[in-house]
């Protein structure tokens, strides 16, 4: 029985090593020793269902958003997602970025443009939130003065990965609608009409930042042809 109170314990430790590994930076905001309650409190109430533990605190920001910390620290469950969409970008599958002059030349019939349909990146994901989550994620990558951030401002996001690493864009609200539109396979139309909806959305700085940081993989023309 003691031999196997020491395992479990050794579970328990190494588990709680794998959330600290996934949410440095929530952990580095509550403390070493707040954040080893509430990783330790995780795990209880959240053991893995899996062997394959490449995703495992997916559960962690709701986990989050329902305890205690969340009264003093309300932007820490959305600070926790953003974390986790680093790593699902890191883990994504691969796609080869589709060429500018391809674009192009789909672009060419501008009458066909709001029923084309686009192919992202898998790495990419979005993300709104009610707090300053971009810009505290980015202090602690040493891109900026934490002393300069208000915690009470909204912020967007769009998280991708770049030469194996996971990079966090800022963005507006309606670049975050228009790539969950894209997601939910609507049009091209469809997608800015939503995103553009009582949003800052400019449809065209959104397709150049999505080009030049190779997350548009295709483009499917009803009319024509899948274009890779």
């Amino acid at each position: 029985m003691q031999r196997f109170a020491v395992y479990r314990n050794n579970v328990t430790v190494s588990l709680m090593g794998a959330i600290a590994d996934t949410f440095p930076v929530c952990q580095a905001l509550l403390g070493a020793a707040c954040f080893r309650d509430l990783a330790r409190a995780f795990v209880r109430d959240q053991p893995p269902r899996s062997p394959v533990l490449a995703r495992y605190g997916a559960g962690f920001a709701d986990f989050v958003a329902a305890s205690h910390l969340a009264d003093d620290w309300p932007c820490l469950p959305d600070l926790a997602r953003l974390e986790l969409a680093c790593l699902d970008a890191l883990h994504a599958g691969d796609a080869e970025p589709m060429h500018p002059a391809t674009l192009a030349a789909v672009m060419a019939g501008p009458e066909r443009l709001p029923a084309l349909r686009l192919t992202l990146h898998p790495s990419l994901a979005a993300l709104d939130s009610r707090y300053a989550v971009v810009s505290i994620w980015a202090a602690h990558q040493g891109d900026e003065t934490s002393a300069n951030i208000d915690p009470e401002v909204p912020e967007s996001a769009w998280v991708l990965r770049h030469d194996r690493s996971a990079r966090v864009l800022p963005m507006a609200v309606g670049d975050v609608r228009f790539i969950a539109a894209l997601r939910h396979g609507l049009t091209l139309g469809e997608a800015a009409a939503l995103a553009a909806d009582g949003a800052d959305f400019d449809l065209t700085r959104c397709l150049t930042v999505l080009l030049r940081e190779q997350v548009l993989t295709g483009i499917h023309d009803p009319d024509l042809r899948i274009h890779p």
